[in-house]
């Protein structure tokens, strides 16, 4: 869509929300928290090309931290529940790919997930919200606000292809106690110091 992030040229600009650079962090803090993570299933729905590559490069840096990395492919929200039926024991946590059909569903993923006491790993705080157990990723309302600057500054005359595309340089820890707790885990004190946000 653009010819570079630095100069998109043409007539579109904006904000990235691709953020596979926090999945290495995304992957230690999930270890932290769940010590005996050797199996980590990542769902991803397929039919998003962005999603499904997503979803082999974090089963790449998955691997190359010693854990056993494999991949749930959904395509359609009436696959959800059949594909995480079949994680069931195979797996000690799960990693969310995020896309506008997982994101919809997040709230029934995450009770699956919950009551097959899988603890997961979501890129925004609105999963944590819908319980999921974790997130660490952009703030998707900073984005929107950021995005008003944009507005404002093409509605003053700028060219959106003289304007820079953004990357996230901002990410946000998110934990959702009540999860941890249905999950049998316990947070540190010292670790939830860390987190921008705890949900009760």
């Amino acid at each position: 869509m653009v010819a570079s992030l630095a100069r998109p040229g043409g007539n579109v600009t904006g904000l990235s929300i691709q953020q596979t650079d926090a999945a290495p962090k995304q992957l230690d803090l999930l270890r932290e928290f769940v010590p005996r993570l050797g199996r980590l299933a990542i769902v991803a729905n397929v039919d998003s090309r962005s999603a499904e590559l997503d979803m082999m490069e974090i089963r790449d840096i998955a691997s190359a931290l010693g854990l056993h990395a494999s991949t749930i492919e959904i395509r359609g929200g009436e696959r959800i529940v059949p594909a995480m039926e079949a994680l069931r024991g195979k797996a000690d946590a799960l990693y969310v790919v995020t896309d506008p059909l997982l994101f919809a569903n997040r709230s029934r993923i995450n009770a699956l997930a919950t009551e097959m006491r899988l603890p997961t790993m979501c890129s925004y705080r609105e999963y944590v919200a819908a319980g999921c157990f974790m997130s660490y990723g952009l703030s998707l309302g900073g984005n929107f606000r950021r995005a008003a600057t944009y507005v404002d500054k093409i509605l003053k005359g700028a060219k959106p292809g003289d304007i820079p595309v953004e990357q996230p340089t901002k990410f946000e820890l998110v934990i959702n106690l009540k999860t941890a707790k249905a999950l049998g885990l316990t947070i540190p004190q010292s670790v939830l110091g860390r987190a921008d946000q705890v949900i009760e």
